[in-house]
């Protein structure tokens, strides 16, 4: 069997379609989003889903390269395939840069596009070159133009936490985007794409008409790799996968599920998986975090810090549309970026209320999270950290000792800079909630609701349930009646695995455990 070639990191449709990679045929889609009401369409999603793919396929399209389509589903459904001038934009390079940068930044963008046209008297402001760009390229083609701006939003990211230089950039975008909305006779179709969703107020001031289609269910499937391409168009590729890793075929499919499933754009949605990592392994062979080791973004850590959200928060959010998928730059909670981000995703909708729940997509995001967040939330020693949890995962799952556990972890929080260590209770609760969690596949949760109070934190394997209760500057026997005297273990009383309290005490000036008590 030889495998396909795939198109890692290239995200050029012609290139694709010209060298027989491997391409998910989303051109149905397209179809429909171009031939329907819609004129000016936004869709957001994460970061290395596809976006950018889908705006250079459109480029191609629009330009009536029928050759680049052959095979596909748009071959059957496009009769006319009219060539228009299109004006492809990527804000992708646009990071890090302050007012001048970005201006410059922009002004490169529209001489390339300036060339093409032979337009050499050059009017100075963005805004005004774009209009005059769009006028002359109608004017030249007797066709209408499309325009394709691609991660709109990069140069905000970085500065998404600072107030002062996110206005100034957000103007000078604004500045840019402003010309849309008058060319409007000269347009045929406006298409951009970004990862968060800024306040048409703030960036299209004047665009009122624009279709956000990012949770439109129609379109839930248009980024990414749904499982039933996956079966009906990778069926050979996940095989392939499987022979390498010493996997049946649905015990691969099984752990690819697991690792890139998860993702929900809307609902009803079909499962999508993050397209980047699966194609990475299916190409390497292997399983690993591909997403993260692209780099988790600074504004994600910043953004934490700033609305001093707790590592045990993102998880299990019930919230209402409005709540998540809102403008970023109004936040009053972390979830519209981290939902936006790709961090959060869908995992159901309650019609009679009104209200979605989001969670953590799968293992490669739960993983990838908690290991960024360990320099921040528990130690600058990684290392030692990550070592620290698989011991711990073998005294807790191999041999169910909790004891053990507690002197590993007592251990490495002696290692733990004093610098770090804070005088309350959910410091540390947190601080082990991140070691924890690198327990994966084991579950770790906080705060766990009971008819009669929370329970600190709860740790179950596959064998047993693991009840914690935290106390500060007091002492084991105190954290362990409060267990029994709340009736803590009867939440799981249906659960059918054993059951054991564990009551641990900190010493906030030693910044460690000082004594734990096992029933």
């Amino acid at each position: 069997m030889t495998p396909r070639l795939y198109p890692l990191g290239i995200q050029t449709y012609s290139e694709i379609r010209e060298r027989h990679l491997l391409y998910i045929d989303k051109t149905e889609y397209i179809y429909r989003m171009t031939h329907g009401n819609m004129k000016y369409v936004f869709l957001t999603r994460p970061r290395r889903f596809g976006k950018s793919l889908l705006a250079s396929t459109l480029k191609c399209y629009f330009e009536g390269k029928k050759s680049l389509f052959e095979g596909l589903a748009i071959e059957k459904l496009e009769t006319e395939w009219v060539q228009h001038p299109v004006l492809h934009f990527s804000l992708a390079g646009g990071k890090y840069m302050e007012k001048d940068a970005l201006e410059r930044y922009l002004d490169e963008m529209l001489k390339v596009e300036e060339r093409k046209w032979g337009i050499e008297n050059r009017i100075v402001d963005a805004n005004n070159r774009l209009a005059h760009l769009i006028r002359t390229a109608y004017e030249k083609s007797g066709k209408k133009v499309v325009v394709i701006i691609d991660e709109y939003d990069a140069p905000l990211l970085d500065v998404v936490h600072e107030d002062q230089h996110l206005v100034q950039l957000r103007n000078t975008m604004r500045n840019f985007y402003s010309p849309l909305k008058d060319a409007d006779p000269y347009l045929r179709f406006v298409f951009l794409t970004g990862i968060t969703k800024f306040s048409q107020v703030s960036i299209f001031s004047e665009l009122n008409n624009i279709n956000n289609i990012s949770m439109l269910p129609e379109y839930a499937g248009l980024c990414g790799i749904t499982l039933d391409e996956i079966e009906t168009q990778m069926q050979v590729d996940v095989e392939y996968l499987g022979k390498r890793l010493g996997k049946t075929y649905e015990e691969t499919m099984e752990a690819l599920r697991s690792n890139y499933d998860g993702y929900h754009f809307a609902w009803p949605s079909p499962d999508v998986f993050n397209p980047f990592s699966l194609l990475a392994a299916l190409s390497n062979g292997n399983l690993d975090a591909y997403w993260f080791s692209t780099g988790t973004p600074t504004y994600l850590l910043e953004m934490m810090k700033k609305f001093n959200t707790q590592p045990s928060e993102i998880r299990l959010i019930e919230a209402n549309k409005d709540e998540f998928d809102a403008p970023t730059e109004n936040m009053t909670s972390l979830t519209p970026l981290l939902y936006q981000s790709g961090y959060l995703t869908i995992k159901n909708y309650n019609k009679d209320f009104d209200f979605y729940t989001l969670d953590i997509p799968n293992k490669e995001v739960r993983t990838g999270l908690t290991r960024a967040l360990i320099p921040s939330y528990v130690s600058p020693n990684t290392i030692a950290t990550t070592n620290t949890a698989r011991r711990l995962a073998i005294c807790l799952v191999k041999d169910e000792n909790m004891g053990e556990a507690l002197r590993l972890l007592q251990d490495f929080l002696a290692s733990v800079p004093y610098c770090n260590v804070k005088n309350h209770e959910g410091h540390y609760q947190q601080m082990l909630y991140v070691v924890f969690s690198l327990l994966t596949p084991y579950m770790v949760d906080v705060e766990v609701h009971t008819p009669h109070g929370r329970i600190d934190m709860v740790v179950m394997t596959h064998t047993r349930i693991f009840i914690i209760e935290f106390k500060l500057n007091r002492d084991a026997q105190t954290a362990l009646h409060q267990i029994n005297l709340k009736n803590y273990g009867k939440r799981f009383a249906l659960s059918a695995l054993p059951v054991t309290k564990v009551g641990v005490n900190f010493d906030s000036e030693k910044g460690n455990i000082t004594d734990w008590v096992i029933e």
